[in-house]
């Protein structure tokens, strides 16, 4: 036996506690990648992976790192003193290959299984690991077979010796899982693989731990002035947040979440990704309700500069929010994948199971949403998928869909609430609640939806309700278009033109109150539910509008719609209230439409601004000529502008009701 490696093994066998053993380990790594002799290598190799002093119990991921340290950098150092003619010290006579096997051999039954994946990762990542294939393809297919074969021998053995192996068996599979193979890849045992992933990702001490430490940031957030609050980045938790993202697994959160996406995938009894998902759910609602803990929750993401001093949101704060995003990216990943599943897989699409994991999966969009909010993850593929994806397998269930609707409403129906995590948590059930129109009752959807979607119509100026505002105008006119929903619509529909008129041009941008303007009349017109009940409303919103125009202003609204500003098309109050009018007379009933015609014209020489007046004279053309208008209505417009003076009052005013030679009415030319 070499001299070095009795002293070594003699001091590993006296050492008396495990931070004796651990400090031998750098000497270790040298002396492993140096010996010539195989049974050297395996003997020690094997006690490395025998030692009880080198794995304290309970198992934490930190000697485990230590273990897979040693190999991987003993195998660098072997490949490094290959390509170094000129060493100092002695080296190893062996061939890589014979290197490589002597020091596998070590994986004996002196150690338990789980432990042998430290031995096999570490080799292979650092023979295969950058990005050059540097073992010969029977060794590496002989390595990578037999840390699968050690990763389900270990997820079955449940060694209750050990407890939280399966935090080493995680960390070693995240670490190498790009090296392996499809053929190795299969060959693991997702069924209990999954389950064990989700637990040290999200609940373990070596994750996220249930996400519980969110509750605690709010001990240390002190109150400066009276405005501004500090979280000191030395205080306790937030070194503890910083302790958190440094940790190996939520540190590489990006790769372990693309490994549970890959493992729901494979999983092959579906009962596994009902209760993965029921996981998931439990740690977002841990997240967040702890999120509410703490006075962060209370600030809205605009006034963060006008509330937080400058240390915070340059140190302490960012940590945070990149944790939390990381969070919510390795989530949405994993709902993207039981989704997937979800789809196409009969036993989870049945009647009983598609719309319970529907719901739970809108439980943790909205849980999680403080944090997509925040980042615009909408414009993530994946989460607009998964959220889609949900809302359309949860419309073909209306009761399910009415109950998850009533279980997220506002807390305070009929009012805006004053913390800003229920007005976020409206806003969420307003961007879901308009997908669901058309299957609720008219009794939920004026119950549910126009009760919280009412307060948000006008934002009194409140700069904070932009976006609640545009979800609201949206809710409601899903609302009145649903067929179903006449009566209460013919309600509802006079207090809210009355509402746009209000919030124009002060709230309302110049195309969101065209578009309402538009739909309303839209859903109102013949035939439709709302016409039945109140036949005479088109025209009392046109009325409505033509009241305004003598007081509306001219004066040019600033936009910032890319659009507007790239075609150069300037509005104003009075040209976008008379371009509403004109839009609204495709809608009218043929009985009404020459009446509101002229009356459209004579109002279009109420605009004085020239290049205004251009516009309107162009969008009056456009709708009489485009497709806008149906047969009936066409030979109206057509007969209007010909023979009955419509041309002539439109370009110049002049009021000629009919002229010379021109056609009768009655003529269908």
């Amino acid at each position: 036996m070499d001299r070095s490696l009795a002293t070594l093994l003699r001091s590993l066998q006296a050492s008396r506690n495990a931070e004796d053993a651990a400090r031998l380990l750098p000497s270790t790594t040298g002396l492993l990648s140096r010996l010539s002799n195989p049974l050297n290598i395996t003997l020690l190799a094997s006690q490395l992976l025998a030692n009880p002093l080198l794995f304290p119990r309970p198992i934490d991921l930190a000697s485990c790192r230590s273990i897979f340290s040693v190999f991987y950098t003993s195998a660098l150092r072997f490949v490094e003193d290959e390509k170094n003619e000129k060493l100092h010290y002695p080296r190893s006579n062996l061939s890589r290959t014979e290197w490589t096997k002597a020091v596998i051999q070590g994986a004996d039954n002196a150690s338990p299984r789980w432990r042998h994946t430290l031995l096999l990762g570490g080799t292979l990542l650092a023979f295969e690991g950058q990005g050059h294939e540097q073992l010969p393809s029977d060794l590496r297919n002989k390595i990578e077979g037999a840390l699968i074969t050690a990763t389900n021998l270990a997820l079955q053995e449940h060694d209750v010796r050990d407890a939280n192996y399966q935090l080493c068996l995680v960390f070693v599979l995240n670490t190498v899982f790009p090296l392996l193979s499809d053929h190795h890849r299969a060959q693991l045992q997702f069924d209990l693989l999954l389950p064990e992933l989700i637990d040290a990702t999200y609940f373990s001490r070596e994750g996220l731990e249930h996400g519980y430490w969110l509750g605690t940031i709010d001990g240390d957030i002190q109150q400066i002035s009276k405005t501004h609050f500090s979280w000191n980045a030395k205080s306790i938790s937030a070194v503890r947040v910083q302790e958190i993202k440094s940790r190996p697994l939520v540190s590489s959160l990006g790769p372990l979440a693309r490994l549970i996406a890959h493992a729901v995938e494979n999983v092959r009894d579906s009962r596994i990704l009902v209760a993965v998902l029921a996981r998931v759910a439990e740690f977002s609602r841990n997240v967040a309700l702890s999120w509410r803990q703490n006075k962060f929750s209370e600030i809205e993401v605009g006034e963060e500069g006008d509330f937080l001093d400058d240390e915070t949101r340059k140190t302490a704060f960012p940590n945070l929010l990149q944790l939390l995003r990381n969070t919510l990216f390795s989530i949405v990943i994993c709902l993207r994948a039981i989704t997937g599943r979800l789809i196409t897989e009969p036993a989870l699409s049945s009647d009983l199971l598609a719309p319970t994991l529907a719901i739970q999966t809108l439980h943790i969009l909205r849980d999680t949403y403080f944090i997509s909010h925040r980042f615009g993850q909408n414009s993530s593929s994946q989460y607009v998928f998964v959220t889609y994806t949900a809302i359309d397998i949860l419309n073909q269930f209306p009761a399910q869909a009415e109950s998850f609707l009533a279980a997220v409403k506002s807390v305070e129906a009929g009012t805006i609430p004053a913390h800003p995590l229920d007005r976020l948590h409206d806003l969420f059930f307003l961007n879901i609640a308009e997908h669901f129109t058309l299957v609720l009752r008219p009794e939920a959807n004026e119950e549910l939806l126009v009760n919280t979607a009412m307060p948000y119509i006008t934002t009194h100026g409140d700069r904070r309700l932009n976006e609640l505002y545009e979800a609201a105008h949206s809710v409601l006119l899903a609302v009145f278009a649903s067929p179903q929903n006449g009566v209460i619509s013919a309600q509802h529909v006079p207090f809210y033109v009355e509402a746009l008129l209000q919030s124009f041009p002060a709230s309302l941008t110049p195309r969101q109150f065209r578009l309402a303007i538009k739909s309303i009349m839209q859903v109102s017109a013949p035939h439709s539910q709302i016409f039945m009940a109140m036949p005479n409303l088109q025209e009392v919103i046109l009325e409505m509008l033509t009241s305004r125009l003598p007081h509306a202003s001219e004066v040019l609204i600033p936009t910032s719609d890319p659009a507007l500003v790239e075609s150069n098309h300037p509005q104003s109050e009075k040209s976008v209230i008379l371009c509403s009018m004109i839009e609204s007379l495709s809608f009218l009933p043929v009985s009404l439409l020459e009446e509101w015609l002229y009356l459209t014209a004579e109002a279009l020489q109420r605009v004085t601004d020239t290049v205004q007046k251009g516009e309107c004279q162009r969008r009056f053309w456009e709708v009489l000529s485009s497709n806008a208008m149906d047969v009936e209505r066409a030979v109206v417009c057509v007969a209007w502008w010909t023979s009955r003076g419509g041309r002539e009052l439109v370009l110049s005013g002049e009021d000629v009701m009919e002229m010379s030679g021109g056609l009768v009415a009655e003529s269908k030319l």
